[in-house]
């Protein structure tokens, strides 16, 4: 049986839920040439949103190559430039003129050309001596894309990962090329929210203010909701509100956990849905990831530990050093805390948002949130 839910990658539309007034937006600055920066919180629906994108764009025959390239596994400026070349080969069909013409470039740098052995996909391998050619190399590559008589949308996923490169001043290298360009159009997108708005918006930074700002919040809870139960519905399925709505307010909206708990509903569903369903697989699913659980609790000190198990249990949290809070789940002096919270949030294991101008702190992981609840 077929499950609409999808908790993975991007399918089709019929199967992504709303975004219409973020998806307006890329697609008007796309065509406008307008660079663009996407925030989200991890796993809120930033990538399917940028195949999503990518899907209109083809869909819709705009004039405007999409090139997707996503560089959290990158660790220097040379696995920038192979995880590049090899997105804008994998995004170039074969056989047209610019990818012959890309072909006879790619030549030129002596390249390996490997292939995935999960996905059967070809993979650049280039042999860059020195942080020179390296550049020489980028240069290159995001000349040549510029040169074509199309349009070029150059997504860049989790790109805050340059600022773990070990070379130096790649922001400024990378704006100094950029600044170059007039037919290339990019979408900056990040999860680390506070990296990503001191890349974009730090006064001192080559990238100031040189993007439009989008930032992807939690869908809402009606939307979903008709999301949610149309599908059931499809599938021969009857939901009932006080179900969808129980999904919804249990995984926080959260996208990937949303999706994934509507999958394990719908994969046990036998004609009604019921709130008393819901629970059993959020159960099942809590049980299966309790191994994982366990084990953040071995790579954690004992107060950055405890202070996860308090925001689990009061959902979320905003004056994370008041009296009232430190007391009630004796987590120590408000200087320790703060110290905790920072390691937390480059854990990725606290999200950090901003509402009112003010901080609001929550586990990323709503499952493990969920787990500590019910077991501390």
């Amino acid at each position: 049986m077929y499950n609409p839910f999808i908790f993975r990658a991007y399918q089709t539309k019929e199967l992504f839920c709303d975004r219409q007034e973020e998806l307006k937006i890329l697609v008007t600055n796309t065509l406008s040439g307008a660079d663009t920066t996407l925030i989200a919180q991890r796993r809120i629906g930033k990538t399917g949103l940028i195949y999503r994108l990518i899907d209109e764009i083809r869909s819709e025959n705009l004039p405007i190559l999409p090139i997707y390239v996503d560089i959290f596994a990158t660790r220097s400026l040379e696995d920038f430039v192979k995880a590049l070349s090899t997105a804008v080969m994998n995004a170039i069909p074969e056989k047209s003129s610019i990818g012959k013409r890309f072909a006879k470039f790619i030549r030129s740098l002596r390249p390996l050309i490997t292939y995935d052995p999960l996905t059967s996909t070809p993979q650049i391998q280039l042999t860059l001596r020195g942080e020179d050619e390296q550049k020489q190399t980028l240069t290159g590559l995001l000349t040549f894309l510029d040169s074509q008589d199309k349009k070029i949308l150059l997504a860049i996923d989790e790109f805050q990962q340059i600022r773990e490169y070990p070379e130096k001043n790649v922001e400024a290298m990378l704006r100094t090329i950029i600044q170059t360009l007039n037919n290339v159009t990019f979408l900056y997108c990040g999860s680390k929210r506070h990296m990503m708005l001191d890349i974009f918006g730090g006064e001192r930074n080559p990238f100031y203010r040189s993007t439009a700002f989008v930032t992807l919040q939690k869908l809402d809870h009606m939307v979903y909701a008709e999301f949610i139960t149309k599908h059931f519905l499809d599938g021969g399925f009857n939901i009932d509100d006080d179900a969808a709505d129980y999904i919804l307010n249990w995984t926080r909206r959260h996208t990937y956990f949303t999706q994934r708990l509507c999958h394990a509903v719908y994969n046990m569903a036998h004609g009604k849905v019921d709130v008393a369903l819901v629970k059993q697989a959020a159960a099942q699913i809590l049980q299966s990831d309790s191994v994982v659980f366990g084990q953040y609790q071995q790579l954690l000190t004992a107060g950055q530990w405890n202070f996860l198990i308090a925001v689990a249990k009061e959902g979320e949290v905003s004056q994370t050093t008041s009296r009232q809070f430190l007391r009630k789940y004796h987590l120590g002096n408000p200087s320790s805390v703060n110290r905790i919270v920072t390691s937390l949030v480059e854990k990725n294991l606290l999200d950090e948002s901003v509402e009112g101008g003010k901080p609001i702190y929550s586990l990323n992981d709503v499952f493990l949130s969920r787990w500590l609840e019910e077991v501390y």
